[in-house]
């Protein structure tokens, strides 16, 4: 007996057969998307230890570097446009030592690429006082309502009491947030501690032009303060201005304008004069480049006795504590290696800090 299927039937199962070859096209799909990332991850695991040393190599090649340029009598000084930054290089960039320089090394099996950074560009966020903090503030157009909060605040974690300022915060008032911690009353390590402290939001410590968080009363408020004194709030945050590692003093030839206007007495006007008196070339004259010494900022006509008097007592001319950053690849696998690097002396440069970021 033959038995015979209708023309529905035969849909069905056609319908059956093509949902069955969908459902396992998907699953060998997955797989195979699986099986990428295995190797991928294999891989990676394989390259680890490569990576790792050409990070410390390439730490070890900011270091070289760095006691390079400051052991050159001719540059008594650290300015942008010298090879450890990138810069275009002075009087010593001539010699065969860091006339050689590369951004790019090649070891074995892979590369890797350097960054330094001054970290004396910035103020030292524990050794700032009252002042300055307020000056950071106003220089980001926080308003008085929203300055007493952050500033008592940030003094209050860095002490070593648990004595609450006027509109400050102490453990009593972090141990009562969900989730619970306690306030440091010691040191900032990392500046990201910021972000833990009461009144700091996130467009105070990135500053208002960042894209990380989404606008809050407080930005709000800096903005209709700004539009109704029609003045330009620079677009930094606490990140841009201070540092938790440093000598404490500000290189004036790294620095940028809005951290220079930190420093008590120093406006605008006389920072952005600052800047620009340090660019080009340094002559014998000693009116153009890099200031050799802090003295030398009187050769800037907005800079009084007073002024600069203030400059001498929080500024230098001469970095001892620096960030190198060290991008090592290997077959497909990169990472990102970071360094503190402490130079007490011209010939010595040590490593008080190695890490790296998945």
């Amino acid at each position: 007996m033959r038995i015979r299927l209708s023309a529905s039937n035969r849909g069905i199962a056609l319908i059956i057969v093509m949902i069955s070859i969908f459902v396992l096209t998907m699953l060998a799909a997955g797989f195979a998307y699986s099986m990428k990332v295995e190797m991928k991850l294999a891989r990676h695991a394989s390259n680890e230890t490569e990576l790792q040393w050409l990070g410390r190599s390439g730490v070890e090649y900011c270091r070289w570097i760095l006691v390079q340029q400051a052991s050159c009598p001719a540059e008594p000084y650290d300015a942008m446009n010298q090879t450890w930054a990138g810069g275009a290089g002075g009087p010593c960039s001539t010699n065969e030592v860091l006339a050689g320089v590369e951004k790019e090394i090649f070891l074995n099996n892979g590369s890797f690429t350097w960054k330094i950074t001054d970290l004396e560009s910035k103020m030292n966020i524990n050794t700032a006082n009252e002042a300055m903090l307020q000056q950071a503030m106003i220089l980001m157009g926080v308003g008085p309502a929203d300055t007493a909060p952050v500033v008592n605040s940030i003094l209050d974690w860095i002490d070593p009491d648990d004595n609450k300022r006027m509109d400050g915060a102490e453990n009593a008032y972090y141990e009562s947030l969900e989730p619970s911690y306690s306030a440091k009353n010691g040191p900032i390590d990392d500046i990201s501690e910021l972000l833990f402290i009461n009144g700091i939001a996130p467009e105070l410590y990135w500053g208002p032009a960042s894209s990380n968080s989404p606008p809050s009363a407080i930005l709000e408020r800096m903005t209709r303060m700004s539009r109704r004194n029609q003045v330009n709030v620079p677009m930094v945050g606490l990140v841009d201005l201070f540092t938790p590692v440093s000598s404490g003093r500000i290189n004036i030839n790294t620095a940028s304008a809005e951290v220079l206007q930190l420093i008590p007495g120093v406006d605008q006007l006389v920072a952005e004069s600052i800047v620009a008196g340090r660019q080009g070339e340094w002559d014998p004259s000693g009116l153009t480049g890099p200031y050799r010494n802090v003295g030398e900022v009187r050769r800037i006509p907005e800079v009084n006795m007073i002024v600069q008097r203030s400059i001498e007592q929080f500024c230098d001319v001469r970095s001892r504590t620096f960030q190198a950053e060290v991008t090592a690849t290997v077959g497909g696998s990169t990472r990102t290696f970071y360094a503190i690097l402490v130079r007490p002396t011209p010939r010595d440069c040590q490593v008080i800090n190695f890490y790296w970021r998945y």
